[in-house]
């Protein structure tokens, strides 16, 4: 399934995310806001509401034995207002009407004493806020009830203007996100496209430009993958350094013998030759075409041993079976060359931890190594032992050996003794055993053959531990 890359954009995802939450929070607010503001608007009326009230209960008094007040202006005016509400009031003295609206309806309970009562009623077909109170008054049996009402047209304009107010407040501040929100976005989101520019850059450069790129000023948040984009950096410019050395030095290499392909091949094509003399350049072109396939082989082994950029799969393999195997198919070479191979193996099997392919490779270019280098009469011995916990796979031959100075060189892509320049080789052998064996986590030495005659190429590997039972050792098909 395809997405637009609007879809995919961090600054649309972003700001997607932000704007649930935001819109989120602003009904909260607002539906907060509407309470808080009825809740506003009802104490500040039933304050007014109560001083009125108030202030008319403040006139009561007792003359002649008779109820006397003076209903105060001001008790009235302080409820005015521009929505024009309609005010009543209603004084009784024990349930009987003193002065006021008759109509007015009477509290259900009496109101607690100098404390004033809220309510709402309906009155004249419209609802009204009712505040009450109750005074006692001197040498006056029973208590007055003050009552005064008004409609609430005030309220509600009131209470409407200023949520209109705080709506008007949320859609600014919500517009005002939105429009500020994607440059802000775009703000935070600079590093990255720094970042992207240059990777870009990289990427357009000629020749490809590898080099890792800077952390500074990389935000927290990116920093990994800046750090993990380096590290593909890093090891593609340790794959196309490899390459450069792989071309560099097959080019190198395959010089000779094709130069030897072209010189016998033109000297056997020449009428003028006798049929020995384009014998024996048939003869120098087999060689030199059996040199070349071996050089290619090895090269590409070697290549293969350096690219792996993880290590393998180690599993429990049979160093004997594997040693013996490999040793049976080098028995033809061995003849061929007039070099006797034997081997000592180790009963019961010896369990390793490795890759069977990979000691496979191991065995077979130890073998190759020290049948191509020997003399003709020699012996060459394919040894499996343990000792001192460690497994061994030692290639032994009494031949004329590697000086002590020259045995680290050896593992050198090329390197190849004075003595044996004039043999068919490469100098490969040796470090493609060196790197395959690192994969392994195995180590290769080489030391004196037994009685300090010949040499002896010794790979030490790591014993497997069973971790489960019913494991068995991986074949050698």
């Amino acid at each position: 399934m395809k997405t637009s890359g609007a879809a995919n954009s961090l600054t649309t995802r972003l700001v997607v995310a932000l704007a649930g939450p935001l819109v989120a929070l602003a009904l909260v607010l607002g539906l907060g806001g509407a309470w808080l503001i009825h809740g506003v608007v009802e104490r500040s009326g039933d304050r007014v509401l109560a001083g009125s009230v108030g202030a008319i209960a403040e006139t009561l008094a007792l003359e002649d034995d008779e109820l006397t007040l003076d209903l105060p202006p001001a008790a009235f005016g302080m409820l005015e207002n521009p929505e024009h509400d309609n005010v009543y009031y209603a004084i009784r003295h024990q349930g009987r009407l003193v002065t006021g609206y008759p109509d007015l309806p009477f509290p259900s309970a009496m109101p607690p004493r100098d404390t004033v009562a809220f309510r709402y009623a309906e009155h004249r077909g419209q609802e009204v806020r009712v505040a009450a109170v109750s005074r006692r008054i001197p040498r006056l049996k029973g208590a007055v009830v003050v009552q005064v009402a008004e409609t609430l047209q005030a309220r509600r304009a009131l209470r409407a203007r200023m949520v209109l107010g705080l709506v008007v407040l949320e859609a600014v501040l919500i517009l005002g996100a939105a429009l500020t929100a994607r440059p802000a976005l775009r703000w935070g989101l600079r590093p990255l496209a720094s970042t992207r520019a240059k990777v870009e850059a990289k990427a357009r450069a000629a020749p490809v430009e590898l080099t890792p790129l800077p952390l500074v000023f990389v935000p927290p948040e990116i920093r990994s993958f800046v750090e993990a984009v380096n590290a593909l950096l890093s090891r593609l410019s340790e794959s196309t350094e490899r390459m450069r050395r792989f071309t560099g030095d097959a080019s190198h290499q395959m010089r000779t013998p094709l130069a030897v392909l072209r010189t016998h091949l033109a000297l056997a094509m020449r009428e003028d030759v006798s049929a020995e003399e384009r014998s024996t350049a048939l003869g120098e072109v087999v060689g030199a075409t059996q040199s070349l396939e071996r050089l290619l082989t090895q090269l590409l082994a070697l290549a293969r041993a350096e690219e792996r950029g993880t290590l393998p799969v180690l599993q429990r393999v049979d160093l004997n079976a594997v040693a013996a195997q490999v040793t049976a198919d080098f028995v033809p070479q061995a003849l061929r060359a007039d070099v006797e191979v034997h081997f000592e193996g180790h009963e019961p099997g010896l369990p390793i931890r490795a890759d069977p392919v990979l000691v496979r490779e191991v065995t077979g270019n130890l073998l190759d190594n020290a049948i191509r280098y020997h003399r003709r009469g020699g012996q060459v011995t394919v040894r499996v032992a343990h000792r001192d916990g460690d497994c061994w796979l030692e290639v032994e031959d009494n031949g004329p050996g590697i000086p002590k100075e020259q045995r680290e060189r050896v593992f050198q892509r090329f390197h190849r003794l004075p003595r044996d320049q004039a043999q068919s080789g490469s100098g490969l052998g040796l470090s493609i055993v060196r790197s395959l064996a690192n994969h392994m986590d195995a180590e290769v030495v080489l030391r004196d053959g037994q009685g300090g005659v010949g040499l002896t190429a010794a790979v030490r590997f790591q014993p497997w531990r069973e971790r489960s039972e019913g494991v068995q050792p991986e074949g050698v098909g």
